[in-house]
């Protein structure tokens, strides 16, 4: 029988957490930079931030767009890492950062690619943007419209480098958006962001990442350093199954970029854990179809659900499955006829849309004119 609104508690009991007491979490600690973000790249929780969202020089964390987009037009089939890339005067002149590639040659889209996230070439990464768009400016154009596609708000990008420029700015927040987007979207090429050398025209170069070699559970993913923007990382790291993204941006020195990532990833680490509730496609409800073929349909999830929450408090948490009243035929599979709503200690912390996991075809004419006839009178009594 449906009901006003068909919704139940279930408590998510972890084994060992029953008589658990409430976890006792310390302040954060006090980072010395512009600003800050740690986030659990899975859920997308922000564990930590200050000044997150405020604008500020990305300098080289730019050219996590740029590798981006390059990973984007490869998935896509667009183009090769084995193509050859003709590398014009004004990559070969762009000054900062090098990959040290020459006027005229002609160097791979892959061994670019390296160039740009390993050893931070402006000079690569000048030859993509006008390999990919035709010119620089046309690549930043290509830039802002990924950046708003991805929900990066705070982000106006003028170059494919990160060199100073008027109008080129991102925050905290945005650049972890973007390193999640990387690590999700191109698996087959994050490796390269925790590769520690790159030779090139017998030039070998370190990643200026230095928490490649300080903590094995980080492999990745940008540095960049201007006089405007100071010291800036962009790192993520993976423990236990959970994968956290921390952004320090403008920082004193590389060491002190290093030492404070490190200090938030301690942090977020220790004190948070990111809990999987429930796997795409699980059944969770099955509900009432009127006028329909079959008269129930299998609720469930589009994508696993998990939550990012203080430690020792998983005995604590509570879903709710708030299925809609009414379901009528067509039901098609995919679209939403509820919401699974998770909550801690009273609050919410996750909120999905609960979807058919099957199609419903109408019953017969019949049938319709009867489930009409009886939902009538279900409404005028409710």
């Amino acid at each position: 029988m449906p009901s006003a609104l068909l919704s139940f508690f279930l408590l998510i009991v972890f084994a060992g957490h029953l008589h658990a007491a409430t976890a006792l979490i310390p302040s954060a600690p006090t980072v010395a930079a512009r600003s800050y973000l740690v986030m659990d790249a899975d859920t997308g929780k922000v564990i930590l931030d200050e000044k997150a969202d405020e604008r500020f020089a990305p300098a080289s964390l730019t050219k996590m767009m740029t590798s981006y987009i390059v990973e984007y037009e490869l998935t896509k089939g667009n183009v090769s890492e084995e193509d050859l890339v003709l590398v014009s005067e004004k990559a070969w002149r762009t000054p900062g950062s090098r990959m040290f590639i020459k006027e005229g040659t002609q160097v791979k889209l892959g061994d670019l690619l390296k160039g740009i996230i390993i050893q931070s070439g402006n000079d690569a990464s000048v030859a993509v943007a006008e390999h990919i768009a035709g010119s620089e400016s046309a690549f930043a154009d290509l830039m802002n419209q990924h950046a708003q596609l991805l929900g990066m708000t705070n982000t106006h990008f003028a170059n494919a480098t990160g060199l100073p420029a008027e109008d080129h700015y991102s925050s905290a927040a945005d650049m972890a958006i973007l390193a999640k987007a990387i690590i999700q979207q191109f698996p087959q090429h994050y490796g390269i962001y925790s590769e520690k050398y790159f030779t090139y025209n017998k030039i070998r170069q370190p990643n200026r990442n230095k928490l490649l070699w300080r903590d094995r559970t980080v492999d990745g993913i940008k540095t960049g350093h201007t006089e405007e923007a100071g010291y800036c990382l962009v790192a993520s790291a993976k423990r236990d199954g959970m994968r956290l993204i921390s952004v320090v941006m403008g920082t004193s020195s590389e060491e002190a970029r290093a030492q404070e990532s490190q200090k938030i990833l301690a942090y977020a680490f220790r004190y948070y854990r990111t809990h999987k509730l429930y796997n795409a496609d699980e059944v969770l409800n099955s509900a009432q179809v009127w006028g329909g073929l079959q008269d129930s349909v299998r609720l469930g999830l589009g994508s696993e659900l998990s939550v990012t929450i203080p430690r020792g408090q998983a005995d604590q948490l509570e879903a709710t499955l708030d299925v809609d009243k009414v379901i009528k035929a067509p039901v098609v599979a995919g679209e939403n006829y509820g919401v699974v709503r998770v909550m801690l200690n009273g609050e919410e912390v996750s909120a999905v849309p609960l979807i058919a996991l099957e199609d419903v075809s109408e019953g017969g004419l019949l049938k319709k004119i009867w489930h009409s006839i009886m939902l009538f009178f279900i409404n005028l009594i409710g």
